[in-house]
């Protein structure tokens, strides 16, 4: 899903108030859910068509205390938004 496919989706729930609570499925089959926390920017580099590995942008790793505890984005990775369930 891209991030126009997700706004296009979310307008489609416009009517329901701004208090509604966005929750996060565990996987696929619904073995689990949980509440949507924080959703950032990121890099993303698939290892199978459903799964992957998440980097800081460059600017976010420069801005780490220790940028050199997170390694670099490869060249093959792209941007993404990430979202992070409570737990």
């Amino acid at each position: 899903m891209t991030l126009a496919e997700l706004r296009a989706q979310l307008q489609a729930l416009e009517h329901l108030p701004e208090s509604t609570l966005v929750v996060l499925a565990k996987d696929a089959e619904g073995n689990g859910f949980s509440p949507l926390c924080e959703a950032e920017p990121g890099m993303y580099l698939a290892d199978t068509t459903y799964s992957g590995e998440h980097y800081l942008t460059e600017e976010q790793r420069q801005a780490e205390d220790e940028p050199d505890e997170y390694s670099q984005a490869p060249d093959d990775a792209v941007s993404a938004v990430f979202l992070w369930p409570t737990n």
